[in-house]
């Protein structure tokens, strides 16, 4: 069995029910070899993709007031995403921790970052079962800080130019215009400067190798404006 104390004392919870995190530990292959009914994460994982969607959606929610339902979606999936959770997992060494049937383990289960994945939601799973709603939320957020900083500003987005458009037609049928503005450097090595205007008003500048790389640079300019 794994250092139950030691897991804790990484992620600054105490339970008060250890089975719970026992349950969170221990992966579905245990009940698949030993051939009869043994509980496994899979449940505990299910509440706690619940319980860490809630928590994200909540805070991006109260601190992006200004911010559209469509780019507040794009942002929570980006946070929650199976990559993320694995680095999450990794970062307090939880693979380290999880609970394998010998099979598993001889086939390099513990090394598989879905596994420590689903583990992570299913330890947020038993912190809400065994201290609440505020504790499930104290340890999502101190976790994510770690990626995602103090959500000062939305997380990056992929595709400005359409976010900007997004947020500015919810107040205006106009789209926004994009302007070229400057080209300079030889024909090989050319640098671009755009402006994006809404109602005759600028609202940003960006530069960039490409007319697109600028178009967006421009747009994410204008985002952070318009956000602040």
């Amino acid at each position: 069995m794994p250092d139950l104390n030691a897991l804790q004392t990484v992620i600054g919870y105490q339970f008060r029910d250890l089975g719970l995190l026992r349950l969170a530990l221990t992966h579905p292959s245990v009940a698949h070899e030993q051939g009869r009914s043994v509980q496994h994460n899979q449940r505990l994982e299910f509440l706690g993709d619940a319980v860490l969607g809630l928590v994200l959606t909540s805070e991006l929610y109260d601190k992006f007031t200004a911010v559209s339902e469509g780019p507040l979606t794009k942002a929570r999936a980006q946070m929650i995403n199976r990559r993320t959770l694995a680095e999450q997992a990794k970062r307090i060494n939880l693979s380290e921790y999880l609970i394998l049937s010998r099979g598993e383990e001889a086939n390099l289960g513990r090394s598989r970052a879905s596994a420590s994945a689903d583990a992570f939601e299913a330890l947020i799973g038993a912190i809400f079962l065994d201290g609440g709603f505020e504790a499930a939320k104290t340890f999502v957020l101190h976790s994510f800080r770690q990626a995602f900083g103090e959500l000062t500003s939305i997380p990056t987005l992929d595709n400005p130019k359409g976010e900007l458009q997004e947020i500015l037609q919810a107040k205006s049928a106009e789209s926004p215009q994009y302007e070229m503005v400057a080209a300079t450097g030889p024909d090989h090595d050319r640098n671009f400067e755009c402006v994006v205007t809404h109602g005759g008003v600028e609202l940003g500048r960006g530069t960039g190798k490409s007319k697109k790389t600028a178009e967006s640079e421009a747009a994410l300019a204008a985002l952070k404006k318009l956000r602040s």
